[in-house]
């Protein structure tokens, strides 16, 4: 594939052409997302090392990653259990409430320690 090609599907999957426009129920994803606290935090702001947070993340991002996992495309073992108990809708509503938490959730970097 050629590095334009890369980018115009790139381009495409971001402004979410050829993708259904799901509007999902942010309410609904904050009700849906205990499970996803355990790894991703309460605030969508992951404690864990090797763990992305999702907090203020793109909203079809979020969504596409995790039809990913669910279809096999993007792999990890945890996502791929959790997500196949997940409906269309559920995704949706997750990919909702994830992309409205803004970045402000994060806690404060520590002080650095003095000399």
């Amino acid at each position: 594939m050629t590095a334009s090609k890369a980018f115009w599907i790139a381009a495409a999957l971001m402004l979410g052409v050829g993708s259904a426009q799901a509007a999902g129920d942010a309410a609904e994803g904050q009700a849906r997302s205990r499970s996803c606290a355990t790894c991703h935090g309460a605030n969508g702001i992951a404690g864990m090392p090797n763990v992305p947070s999702l907090a203020a993340q793109n909203e079809q991002y979020l969504l596409k990653a995790l039809a990913d996992y669910k279809s096999g495309a993007r792999k990890d073992d945890m996502m791929t259990l959790i997500v196949q108990r997940l409906s269309d809708e559920d995704m949706a509503n997750l990919a909702a409430y994830y992309a409205g938490l803004g970045t402000a959730a994060a806690p404060p970097s520590p002080a650095p320690a003095a000399p």
